[in-house]
C-alpha cells in the first residue's frame, strides 16, 4: 500500500491550499479542490479502518495463543474471521479507489499527436510520414475519428512536422506509450552506394483536455494570420488563412495552416494550445508527487529513444520491453495492435 502515503502527503497540500484566503475568489478552483479533498478521504478512512481490523486480528491472536478459556479462544476465532473478511474488503476498497484515480487520469478520448523529424535531413521527413501513416491506417482500422490540425511537408512526401488528433474511447490509455524517439535504419532512396543509414523522430502523445479542464482566456494569447505556405514556400492560398498563437504567460506557440478559412484554423490551433498546457500542468503536477507515484505515469519521455524500425532485418524492436516483431511492413500498415498490448500488459506488472 505503498500509495496511501502519497495519498496523505496530497491531503495535506490540499488542506493547505483550502486554507488560503485567495482561493475563495476561483470558485472553479475550489470546487475541484474540494471533490479531490473528498475522493482522498474516502481513501485514508478506508485505510485507517483496515490499519484497525490488522489490529484487532493480531489482539486476538494474542488471545488464541495466552488464553486458556475455551469461551474467550471460541469468540476471538469469530473475531478474527469476521475481522479477516473485512480486511478483504477493505482492500478490496482501496485498491479500486486507487484505480478509479488512475483511470481517470487516463480517459482521455481524444489524443493529439505531434510527430517531429529529427536527425537524418529529409530520410527523418520521409520516416515522420511513415509513422504518420501508420498511426492514421491504426485509426482507420479501429473505425476512429481523425483530423490533421498542422503540418509541414518538405514536398517529397516528407515531414517536418505533422500535428493530428484522433478520437476514440480510452485513446490516450492506448496511444500513450508511443511518445519518444522513433528510429529507422533503411538504406534512402536517395542512397546510391546501398548504405544503411539511421535516422530518428519525435512522437508525442498528448491527451486532449476537456473544454473545462484546461481556460485560456482571450487576454492571454496573441493571434497572428498569415498566408500558408506549401513546399518550396510557395503559397497554398493568397488569402491570410494560417493561424500562429502565442500563449503569453508560457511563451508556447502554435500554429494551424491546414484548412481553408481562419476560424477552422484558429480552432485546430486552440486544440494544439489546451493539448500542450495540460501536458505542462500534469509534468508540474507530477513533480511534486513522489517518485512512487511518478513510476506510473509510464514512458512518454520525449528524449527517450524508445523503438528501431530495421528494414535490412526487417524488424521492430521496443527497447523498453526488450521485444522484437518480425513484420515490419504491416506494423507500418497500421497493425500496431500487438506492439500497444505487449506495452500494457508490461506496464501492469
Amino acid at each position: 500500500m505503498g500509495d496511501i502515503k502519497s495519498v496523505k502527503k496530497e491531503y495535506e497540500e490540499i488542506i493547505n491550499q483550502i486554507s488560503n484566503p485567495e482561493l475563495a475568489s476561483n470558485w472553479e478552483e475550489f470546487e475541484r479542490i474540494s471533490k479531490r479533498k473528498k475522493y482522498l478521504e474516502r481513501i485514508i478512512d478506508s485505510s485507517s479502518e483496515l490499519e484497525e481490523a490488522k489490529r484487532q486480528i493480531e489482539e486476538n491472536k494474542m488471545i488464541l495463543k495466552s488464553s486458556e478459556e475455551p469461551d474467550l479462544i471460541s469468540l476471538a476465532e469469530v473475531e478474527i474471521k469476521s475481522l479477516e473478511e473485512r480486511k478483504k474488503v477493505l482492500t478490496k476498497e482501496i485498491e479500486e479507489l486507487l484505480k478509479e484515480d488512475k483511470d481517470a487520469s487516463e480517459s482521455f478520448n481524444s489524443v493529439i499527436i505531434e510527430i517531429r523529424a529529427g536527425t537524418g535531413g529529409d530520410e527523418a521527413a520521409l520516416f515522420a510520414a511513415d509513422l504518420y501513416r501508420m498511426y492514421s491506417k491504426y485509426a482507420s482500422s479501429n473505425n476512429l475519428k481523425q483530423k490533421i490540425l498542422d503540418s509541414h511537408s518538405i514536398g517529397i512526401g516528407g515531414f517536418k512536422e505533422i500535428i493530428f488528433e484522433i478520437d476514440g474511447p480510452d485513446i490516450y490509455s492506448k496511444m500513450k506509450y508511443e511518445g519518444g524517439v522513433h528510429r529507422v535504419q533503411r538504406i534512402p532512396k536517395t542512397e546510391k552506394a546501398g548504405r544503411v543509414h539511421t535516422s530518428t523522430a519525435t512522437v508525442a502523445i498528448l491527451p486532449k483536455p476537456k473544454a473545462t479542464e484546461i481556460k485560456i482566456k482571450p487576454d492571454e494569447i496573441r493571434t497572428d494570420f498569415y498566408r500558408a505556405s506549401g513546399p518550396g514556400g510557395q503559397y497554398v492560398n493568397r488569402r491570410e488563412t494560417a493561424v500562429r498563437i502565442t500563449h503569453i504567460p508560457t511563451g508556447i506557440v502554435v500554429t494551424s495552416q491546414t484548412e481553408r478559412n481562419q476560424l477552422q484554423n484558429k480552432e485546430n490551433a486552440l486544440a494544439i494550445l489546451s493539448a500542450r498546457l495540460l501536458e505542462k500542468k500534469q509534468l508540474e503536477e507530477l513533480s511534486k508527487i513522489a517518485s512512487d507515484r511518478k513510476s506510473q505515469v509510464g514512458w512518454a519521455k520525449r528524449a527517450e529513444k524508445i523503438r528501431t524500425y530495421n528494414f535490412p532485418q526487417g524488424r521492430v524492436t521496443d527497447h523498453r520491453i526488450k521485444k522484437t516483431w518480425y513484420d515490419i511492413e504491416k506494423i507500418l500498415n497500421g497493425e500496431i495492435e500487438k506492439i500497444i498490448d505487449s506495452l500494457i500488459s508490461a506496464q501492469s506488472k
